[in-house]
């Protein structure tokens, strides 16, 4: 079953032989390889370009132990990842959330002209000194989406969430 993985690029994988990735590639097994080795097709859709014309992304085959120290399915993910997907613009979860339709995101940076004096910081200034048509900066940050739908701007990871290994692509 092809899966989505994140390790430090997105990749489908699909569990599958030397010998069987040798023979989908129409390639003969060098003499010195072992075709019943475990391992993965992995297609690299986050980049390259394709070399097989059923795939839209490059596609090569790694050993099962090398892909399970690199790579980890959506679900399993850890923090680190559920950041680097983010950064990618995926919005993820935690499969141990309790609330349904909750997702966290990356929102980007803005920059936008202040209506009102007392509203944020503009270049430096205590929201007190920020008159109208000062240029207020949004600096980048992650949201979330709760249960009851509202969006909280500015979510904190906890120690908990931080330290989790279930994170998923939503």
């Amino acid at each position: 079953m092809t899966q989505i993985h994140y390790g430090t690029k997105q990749i489908l994988a699909t569990a599958m032989t030397r010998q069987a990735y040798n023979d989908y590639r129409g390639w003969a097994l060098p003499g010195d390889e072992n075709g019943t080795d475990e391992g993965y097709l992995v297609e690299y859709v986050d980049g390259g370009a394709s070399n097989h014309p059923d795939h839209a992304g490059y596609i090569s085959w790694s050993p099962k132990d090398v892909f399970d120290r690199a790579y980890k399915a959506s679900g399993k993910m850890n923090f680190g990842h559920a950041i680097e997907a983010m950064k990618a613009g995926a919005k993820v979860a935690r499969s141990g959330w309790n609330g349904k339709g909750m997702w966290i995101a990356l929102t980007p940076g803005s920059a936008f002209e202040a209506k009102f004096a007392k509203c944020g910081h503009a270049a430096g200034k205590r929201a007190a000194e920020i008159q109208p048509g000062d240029e207020i900066e949004l600096l980048p940050h992650i949201d979330m989406r709760s249960a009851d739908g509202s969006m909280v701007i500015g979510w904190l990871a906890s120690q908990t969430d931080m330290l989790a290994d279930d994170w998923l692509i939503v």
